[in-house]
């Protein structure tokens, strides 16, 4: 038991820092629609959808590659992290050349012309993050969650200071007086532009905490071992984009596809945009959840009771999310508040979308099977069958069903995914996953969902019925789980040996 609490007590701190760092982005969004106009709030909605897509392309996937070779025994010379950070600095530089040597006519391709800097202060902070991000799986690896969300958290509060201090602070105070005290270091012609100066500097803040990991690079660069990280890692780029179409293609083709006016396709996205900010809790939990599953699944794998363990963190698992969806359907009349009432129409989405998140972190649970027996081309398959689905069905249903067809695709995407994934691991890394419970707290949770309608009708109030279903929920799953929570079986799941077959066996 002690092993599910260390990694439910990582994923609370990785998901603490998480939750407060959305909460002070989330601040952001009315800030800059206050300032700027639609248009240019457009501009920056635009380069940070390609984040995504840089932030896979710029890590090259040895961010997982890390954790599959790195040295256990020897942590203080592990070459595995100096081979993964001079690979990944290497690139980035060569990446951050490139750019000072295209950015005009990027600039010009991407209708920017008269804002080259644009492109260069952003190729600088994907190229910062992506330096980072090997420090930080070092510090998921040792387990140092406390570090990892301070410096997390440092960086979004330095990024909303100043954005703060630049687009709220400073212009109706400079444009009263162009003598005031900040004049040296504010310029009102940037305006936009320091969307991209804020979070330019707090990467470079975040980098600057990070540095007493970049010694690592005094350890060397192992060729033989770089390349079988980049056999091991380079699907994980594929699996990385595919994530990224999965997560974000919706939004990208909703302004195409719906069959409406341009103006009224906008105000559609606009819709499902912040519909799908509801969905932020159960994302949240995922997201640190994957934070800190990632390195445990790794260092555990050795571990005679290791497919037992992964069984029951599934278990617990579904059991938490489906609380999370619970809370958040059940009080749809308090959550609905967190966005405008034009937005509300939309609500309907909200249950589909966390269901959708759900199916994802189970997929994230099940994708052992081919992180720990290096099958991750395999893994990668199974992602780019899952863009795959994601864009026929946004191509075939958002024509019929507008945005309401979107969240039906990126449900049944990430359903199909985690069918699949289970199929496959049932063949090269079989877990006894407890399906009948799985099963039952998901078709519980569903049941419990549908049956509010029917309270509010008999007479109950919002609050009464959600309070009554939620109690139902959490009560069944205290009785079902208590002695299972407290006591682990001793037994190993029907047909397990006892014996792990440890990463990269069969």
């Amino acid at each position: 038991m002690g092993i599910i609490k260390k990694l439910a007590s990582q994923t609370a701190i990785y998901g603490l820092s998480s939750i407060f760092g959305r909460f002070l982005n989330y601040l952001l969004v009315p800030l800059y629609t206050y300032h700027f106009s639609a248009a240019e709030y457009g501009v920056v909605s635009e380069f940070y959808a390609y984040a995504g897509f840089f932030a896979v392309l710029l890590v090259f996937g040895f961010e997982t590659g890390y954790f599959r070779f790195r040295d256990k025994s020897n942590p203080q010379r592990d070459s595995a992290y100096s081979t993964a950070l001079w690979f990944v600095l290497g690139v980035n530089l060569a990446f951050l050349l490139l750019i000072g040597l295209i950015r005009t006519p990027l600039s010009e391709a991407l209708h920017y012309a008269h804002h080259p800097e644009y492109v260069e202060w952003f190729a600088i902070i994907l190229g910062l993050d992506a330096i980072a991000s090997i420090p930080f799986a070092r510090l998921r690896a040792e387990n140092k969650a406390f570090r990892f969300a301070g410096i997390k958290i440092i960086e979004i509060g330095v990024t909303v200071g100043l954005s703060l201090f630049f687009i709220a602070y400073c212009p109706p105070l400079y444009a009263k007086n162009e003598h005031v005290w900040f004049a040296p270091i504010y310029d009102p012609g940037i305006g936009l532009g320091y969307v991209f100066i804020a979070n330019l500097a707090a990467s470079g803040v975040k980098f600057v905490l990070l540095t007493p990991q970049l010694k690592g690079l005094i350890w060397g660069f192992d060729s033989v071992l770089f390349r079988k990280m980049v056999g091991y890692s380079l699907p994980m780029v594929v699996i990385g984009f595919a994530g990224i179409v999965n997560e974000m293609l919706d939004r990208a083709l909703l302004k195409y596809l719906l069959p409406h006016d341009p103006l009224t396709n906008m105000r559609m996205l606009g819709i499902y945009s912040a519909c799908y900010k509801l969905s932020i809790l159960m994302s949240l939990f995922i997201q640190a959840f994957r934070y800190a599953a990632e390195p445990f699944f790794f260092a555990y794998a050795d571990r005679s009771d290791a497919r037992r363990v992964y069984a029951d963190v599934m278990k617990y698992f579904v059991i938490f999310c489906m609380a999370i969806f619970l809370l958040v359907t059940l009080y749809i009349d308090f959550f609905q508040y967190f966005i405008g009432r034009e937005y509300r129409a939309g609500l309907g989405v909200t249950p589909i979308l966390l269901l959708a998140n759900l199916f994802l972190g189970i997929y994230v649970n099940l994708s052992i099977w081919y992180k720990l027996t290096d099958r991750t081309l395999m893994g990668a398959f199974v992602s780019l069958g899952g863009a795959l689905i994601t864009v026929g069905l946004n191509l075939w249903w958002i024509p019929l069903y507008g945005y309401v067809g979107s969240a039906w695709a990126t449900l049944a995407c990430y359903a199909a995914m985690a069918v699949v994934s289970y199929l496959l691991g049932r063949r090269y890394y079989p877990v006894a996953y407890d399906l009948k419970r799985i099963a039952f707290y998901i078709a519980f949770g569903l049941g419990l969902y549908f049956a509010r309608e029917p309270l509010l009708t008999y007479g109950f109030r919002n609050w009464q019925a959600g309070t009554l279903l939620m109690g139902s929920y959490l009560l069944s799953a205290a009785l079902f789980e208590f002695r299972g929570l407290f006591h682990f079986r001793k037994k190993l799941p029907a047909g397990d040996s006892g014996k792990s077959l440890g990463p990269g066996r069969k």
